[in-house]
């Protein structure tokens, strides 16, 4: 990794801190998602979100942060605490205490690994300590987690549903007399996953590039569920017409009749101006036409309206998604590697996940390519031999890292290093010189002959 994006994991890391030391942990998350994309296999990166994704009661995202972390870092205790932590939360104790226990394998004198275990092992009240017999209406940190989750959060600002969280308090039995669709969406905060997102997450049309959504979404989320539904219409009900005009313009989308799609969301726009999902067609008929310029003006716009109207976090993903991938066509690959990880922030997409690697992967080779300048490559390796010849063998090996790193293809230049490499002791990384050195010029005997006195060398200070 470049200096230059390692500071940017470090800045980014900071920022997740910080947010998360306020409580912000939807912007902790949205940072530390940032600072992954650079660098994906960081293991504290992922304990840190898995922190964060605890906090705001995204338990089953956290579990599987955790995963990640024990995956790349297995030696590291902190991993079987968040991954523990994470399984409590989804009142899975009984796996819980069995990752303590992993945990306490590699450091046993760990606060937190024993005050989970005792926690997890104290919960084990089902049949055969298999499951725990409970009430999630009645966990002690109830109101922590409604107030963590930005949904729950609001409602508990209602009178009502207060009074409905009390009742189910008193008694779980009660719940299959409440209907409220604000219910339903707290017993998936406390189980740890959105259970009015599933049937979305399932009609979701995971290979299409530019595909409009067909399926018609709420353009706000109403809070006014105390009011009774009966006598009054939402606020948040898709306008009919609206909805028409949507589907026809999927319609002339199909059967690439582009112009007429376009009239149609647009009509689609203006009769119900608050809905994500037209912008976001719109953008997408766009990307077809390889009109990029006008795709990422509309997604701005449906960002702008999804942010506003506390649109599906999914939809305004899927809007930032299509504006890179319109920024990648425009070979701004920069700002397209901007809006991806903003779209990661939002949701993480696995598609969108592999695109960001391979893009980020080639914004650094052409980096690496723009820096090669034979002129400077020379000055440096100079530079390199004064410092060498003064027996000053770590600013030699500063300049001729900087020559390799303007000329890659010298092979003098790794000849010139690797000498400076015996001079430091660093045998390993003189070898790997020499080597080097030798796939690129195989018939100067120069290299060969560094290649044999470093072996030789080596077999005398090493055991």
């Amino acid at each position: 990794m470049s200096s230059e994006n390692q500071k940017k994991v470090n800045d980014l890391k900071s920022e997740g801190n910080k947010a998360l030391e306020t409580s912000d942990f939807e912007e902790a998350i949205k940072k530390y998602t940032e600072a992954i994309a650079l660098d994906p296999e960081n293991h504290v990166l992922y304990s840190n979100r898995s922190a964060a994704l605890t906090k705001a009661a995204r338990y089953l995202e956290a579990l599987g942060d955790a995963d990640k972390t024990i995956e790349i870092k297995p030696d590291w205790a902190k991993g079987f605490s968040r991954k523990g932590t994470a399984l409590c939360y989804l009142n899975r104790y009984e796996e819980a205490a069995s990752v303590f226990m992993e945990g306490l394998k590699i450091d046993p004198e760990n606060a937190q690994l024993k005050n989970g275990l005792e926690d997890a092992q104290s919960k084990l009240s089902g049949p055969s300590g298999s499951q725990p017999l409970g009430n999630p209406f009645a966990a002690p940190d109830i109101m922590q987690r409604l107030e963590a989750n930005p949904k729950t959060r609001e409602y508990l600002k209602q009178p009502d549903y207060r009074m409905m969280i009390q009742l189910l308090q008193q008694n779980p039995n009660s719940l299959q007399s409440f209907q409220d669709p604000r219910i339903i969406q707290t017993l998936g905060v406390l189980l740890g996953f959105d259970l009015e997102q599933k049937q979305a997450d399932a009609s979701e049309d995971k290979d299409s590039e530019a595909m409009p959504e067909q399926t018609s979404m709420p353009s706000q989320r109403s809070n006014s569920n105390s009011q009774n539904h009966s006598n009054s219409v939402p606020e948040n009900q898709p306008n009919s017409q609206a909805q028409e005009e949507k589907l026809k313009g999927n319609e002339a989308y199909k059967k690439k009749d582009f112009e007429t799609a376009i009239v149609h969301y647009d009509k689609a726009i203006e009769l119900d101006p608050t809905d994500i999902t037209f912008r976001n067609n719109k953008a997408a008929v766009y990307f077809e036409m390889k009109e990029y310029d006008k795709c990422i003006e509309t997604s701005e716009e449906a960002i702008n309206i999804g942010r506003e109207n506390r649109a599906d976090y999914k939809l305004i993903a899927k809007a930032l998604a299509r504006a890179g991938k319109a920024f990648m066509k425009k070979e701004d690959n920069d700002s397209a590697l901007r809006y991806l990880n903003k779209s990661l922030s939002e949701h993480r997409n696995p598609e969108i996940q592999k695109i960001v690697q391979v893009l980020d992967k080639k914004i650094k080779e052409d980096e690496r390519l723009k820096y090669i300048d034979p002129e400077k490559s020379l000055e440096a390796k100079t530079l390199g031999n004064d410092y060498f010849k003064k027996g000053d063998y770590p600013n030699a090996k500063k300049h001729y890292d900087e020559a390799i790193k303007r000329n890659p293809d010298d092979a003098k230049l790794y000849s010139n290093r690797a000498a400076c490499y015996t001079k430091l002791l660093e045998f390993n990384l003189a070898l790997k010189d020499a080597d080097k050195c030798i796939e690129l010029d195989p018939k100067f005997s120069k290299y060969r002959y560094w290649w044999v006195i470093i072996i030789d060398v080596k077999k005398h200070i090493e055991p």
